[in-house]
């Protein structure tokens, strides 16, 4: 299995944020309601949630650089399947168009409702974890965000 999700340790931050559905919600290693079903009007309490705007984006701050093996993203379960389709995940150093330039490790199709999916990284190297959802008008919802991965070589240069 894996092992520490990293994700733990980061900060985050979004491009924008609805109502209280703060970027932090998606590293708190919450990732459903505390009765493990969803509640109406309760998912802003557990996802990190964009307004809804042209390219949302999420990052998540390793504070280190890391070879990222596998990211976990968990969807809500309460409607809204489309606020996590076409989510591109890039993970890398560079904080160039708010790390969404970084080369991508995968792109979520259709997640199901209260359902985490898994995408292998390959060790891809990064400090920052992106999720991105270009070229489209949309909210971006997460409710969690885990990243598996071991700590850079360049960590023991």
């Amino acid at each position: 299995m894996f092992s520490e999700n990293l994700a733990l340790r980061g900060t985050a931050v979004q491009s924008s944020t609805y109502y209280t559905s703060g970027a932090a919600q998606a590293i708190d290693g919450i990732k459903y309601s505390p009765s493990g079903k969803p509640i109406p009007g309760e998912t802003d309490t557990y996802c990190s949630i964009t307004s809804y705007q042209l390219n949302p984006w999420w990052r998540l701050d390793l504070l280190d650089s890391y070879n990222i093996s596998n990211v976990i993203v968990t969807n809500r379960g309460d409607g809204w399947v489309e606020q996590t389709r076409g989510v591109e995940i890039r993970i890398g150093n560079s904080l160039e168009n708010n790390g969404n330039n970084n080369p991508r490790c995968g792109v979520t199709s259709s997640v199901p409702l209260g359902s985490s999916v898994s995408f292998s990284c390959g060790g891809m190297e990064g400090r920052y974890v992106n999720m991105y959802l270009p070229n489209i008008q949309q909210h971006l919802t997460l409710c969690e965000v885990e990243v598996y991965g071991t700590a850079s070589c360049e960590e023991y240069k």
